[in-house]
């Protein structure tokens, strides 16, 4: 039930921008058992997919803010870029 609930809300959608991509760079057909959307649930489909973007988008720009704003538990001595890069390392 939960997956099916969170598939359901949308906020994992942005995962289907990067299938999309990588699909489009590699010139890869996306292959799927499930019957094409209507027009409906396309619209509901790309709804979710730019709300989910957006959720995304404005929680990287938080995390930045508050990383070179120094509102981090990081430790004191470390300068606000490394924290940044530090961020970027261990979500790599």
């Amino acid at each position: 039930w939960t997956a099916m609930i969170l598939e359901f809300s949308g906020l994992l959608h942005s995962s289907y921008l990067v299938q999309y991509l990588v699909s489009a760079f590699s010139d890869t057909k996306i292959e799927s058992n499930e019957p094409p959307r209507t027009v409906l649930q396309g619209l509901w489909f790309w709804f979710r997919c730019l709300y989910s973007l957006t959720i995304l988008i404005f929680c990287f720009v938080v995390t930045l803010v508050a990383l070179f704003d120094g509102k981090t538990t990081m430790w004191k001595g470390v300068p606000a870029w490394l924290a940044v890069i530090i961020f970027f390392i261990l979500m790599s």
